[in-house]
């Protein structure tokens, strides 16, 4: 009967602040106060409404956003050409940066199917031998297998295949940068390369970038799919690559992904997200919020996730406290499974507003 309750009350709170998407990564979410969000509004906090979030990136980058805005208005691609050009090889920025325009093709695409993202065709074709356009080429085929056909189908495979073909392509035109072969490890995920292939891939990235975290968080996937044992090879990949980060490096939330790959479909089970996995897992992450520099480009992905397990574990306040800081964008982990990004993250932002505002919090307080 408890459970009963519960599915009600979730479909009532789903009628009121959006469409939830239940799937592998949903669930075991309970109220502080019945009928709580009903009452309580984002948009006493400041939060953006969701029809305004950027669902194109995980935080701001107003380069980036410039530049897509002129792309996207004129379909040339030469400013986004020019912003890759003068974006470094080494660190993150580049990797995000390539997929956020990767991103933006493939949403045009998606919304006018056969015109959208002709500025990306007309970039390989005026200028094939472009690094920047062979990288972005390559991760809009990978985003296009994952988002528009079935993993194991033969259009999936087809996609990816090419995807692999443009890496090496990309690898060519600019020795040394470590994106070609990071935007292959989704390829690998994919076909499921044999072990011995992917620890080649894998061994050219740490010759690269050996603290690249976005090259962490796509192996991790890789070998939560892939391995034998996936689970416990993917927490102990989390875990060893935690243990070796240096002072400041967000690796050491990489076990909090680790934990997000295997969440239960359902999880019934009470005090699960207060877990001393997952509570570990938490702290390690907020750890390394706390240390890493305020401009580190994937602070932002860590906050997101941290926000899905901050409100399932009903830790409203500091719920609140990662909203604040990431609140406008959503191209994130655990949003960008959803297909609708924006509307999954608004409901936890919802819930946490809820659960804060139940506890006594307000936009006084939280400002204070």
């Amino acid at each position: 009967m408890e459970i009963l309750w519960f599915l009600i009350a979730l479909c009532m709170l789903a009628a009121v602040i959006g469409p939830v998407v239940l799937r592998r990564r949903a669930g075991g979410i309970r109220l502080v106060a019945p009928g709580s969000p009903d009452a309580a509004d984002p948009a006493d906090y400041g939060f953006v409404r969701q029809e305004l979030l950027d669902v194109r990136m995980p935080g701001p980058d107003q380069d980036l956003e410039d530049v897509l805005e002129v792309v996207q208005r004129s379909q040339d691609w030469r400013a986004a050409a020019q912003l890759l050009a003068g974006t470094p090889k080494d660190g993150e920025v580049r990797w995000q940066r390539v997929q956020a325009f990767a991103g933006a093709a493939s949403l045009e695409l998606a919304q006018k199917p056969g015109e959208g993202g002709r500025w990306l065709r007309a970039w390989r074709a005026e200028a094939p031998k472009d690094a920047g356009g062979a990288q972005v080429h390559a991760e809009f085929l990978v985003q296009q297998a994952w988002r528009t056909s079935t993993p194991g189908t033969d259009d999936f495979r087809i996609i990816l295949e090419e995807a692999r073909t443009v890496c090496g392509e990309a690898a060519l035109l600019a020795p040394g940068d470590p994106v070609p072969y990071i935007t292959e490890l989704a390829v690998a995920r994919g076909l499921a390369y044999p072990e011995a292939e992917f620890d080649q891939l894998w061994a050219k990235i740490l010759d690269r970038a050996p603290t690249h975290m976005g090259a962490h968080l796509a192996a991790l996937s890789y070998r939560s799919e892939n391995w034998h044992g996936s689970r416990e090879a993917a927490d102990a990949f989390a875990t060893a690559a935690a243990a070796r980060a240096p002072q400041g490096s967000l690796l050491a939330a990489l076990p909090l992904f680790a934990v997000y790959e295997h969440l239960p479909e359902v999880n019934l089970v009470q005090g699960f997200y207060q877990s001393a996995v997952v509570t570990r897992a938490m702290e390690g992450a907020l750890y390394a919020v706390h240390a890493a520099r305020p401009d580190d480009p994937m602070l932002a992905h860590v906050r997101h996730l941290l926000i899905l397990f901050l409100v399932r574990a009903e830790r409203w306040s500091e719920a609140m406290d990662q909203l604040r800081h990431v609140d406008g964008h959503v191209g994130a982990l655990p949003w960008t499974h959803s297909q609708d990004p924006a509307a999954d993250y608004a409901v936890y932002r919802a819930l946490a507003v809820a659960g804060y505002e139940a506890n006594g919090g307000s936009p006084a307080t939280l400002r204070g």
